[in-house]
């Protein structure tokens, strides 16, 4: 069998525009000959491919599995053009696949399945493409959560959580809340310095520019804080079903160690 090298790849992209490795299987199929992989790929309607790969992907789908006895966790986002190739069967059956072999096989799920994508991105015509992914290994003692909002056939919001201290049961209604409320951070030590110097900055600018008595502006900035945290941070908010009580009191001795949120379009 001729070597492939790195130089015939790069010229067979650059006659046909293929993908590195659709470009990399025809040359091995075709015995390295660029010329006659040019071809097959012609024949196969993966020339020109890559053209696609600078056209917006806004559409897709997401999908979340925890497996293994609750042991593994994945969620992925498999990203498309239109909303019509997104809630395709074909589409959201290979998300699916994604999403198992993610939770089950490891990282290199998501390289195994490039084949499927590029087949597929070669049917529809579009610019086909997985996007942003996560894998959860649950620690010693933690148990996993999952929740997926479905729209129009399709996952459009996958959350994947940890839980140590808890049940499956609290887990997937911490997942529930975080679909809907989407915070940026789990706790507030995890929100960046510098950003908390820079909203309390602008917060303490519109408090004086709002003709608050200098003796109250320490208190109003900490108060509209605490208001900037609740946007951002998980264990700050109100809880989705109940605001009375916020997401740290429902966990009460249970723990949220980590937590994921896929989103079509993000």
């Amino acid at each position: 069998m001729a070597e492939v090298t790195a130089k015939d790849v790069q010229e067979l992209r650059r006659l046909t525009g293929a993908g590195i490795l659709a470009a990399r299987n025809a040359l091995v199929e075709t015995g390295g000959d660029v010329e006659k992989a040019a071809l097959r790929l012609r024949e196969q309607g993966l020339a020109g491919a890559s053209k696609r790969s600078d056209r917006e992907r806004s559409e897709g789908a997401v999908s979340v599995v925890v497996a293994d006895g609750g042991r593994n966790g994945a969620v992925v986002v498999l990203e498309c053009e239109t909303d019509f190739v997104a809630k395709s069967s074909d589409f959201v059956r290979l998300v699916d696949e994604l999403a198992e072999a993610l939770a089950t096989s490891g990282e290199g799920a998501v390289e195994a399945h490039s084949g499927s994508v590029d087949e597929l991105t070669v049917t529809v015509k579009e610019n086909i493409a997985v996007g942003k992914h996560v894998r959860f290994e649950a620690a010693e003692g933690a148990v996993l959560g999952s929740y997926l909002h479905v729209q129009n056939g399709r996952g459009v919001n996958g959350v994947l959580v940890e839980l140590v201290g808890g049940t499956p049961e609290l887990a997937h209604d911490v997942a529930v809340h975080i679909a809907f409320a989407r915070p940026e951070y789990l706790a507030k030590t995890d929100v960046p310095g510098d950003a908390v110097e820079a909203e309390r900055a602008t917060i303490t600018t519109i408090a004086r520019n709002e003709g608050k008595p200098d003796a109250q502006i320490d208190k109003v900035v900490e108060g509209r804080l605490q208001g900037w945290y609740k946007e951002r941070v998980l264990l700050e908010q109100p809880y989705a079903r109940d605001e009375k009580k916020t997401i740290s009191q429902l966990l009460g001795s249970a723990k949220v160690t980590r937590f994921a949120q896929v989103v079509v379009g993000a």
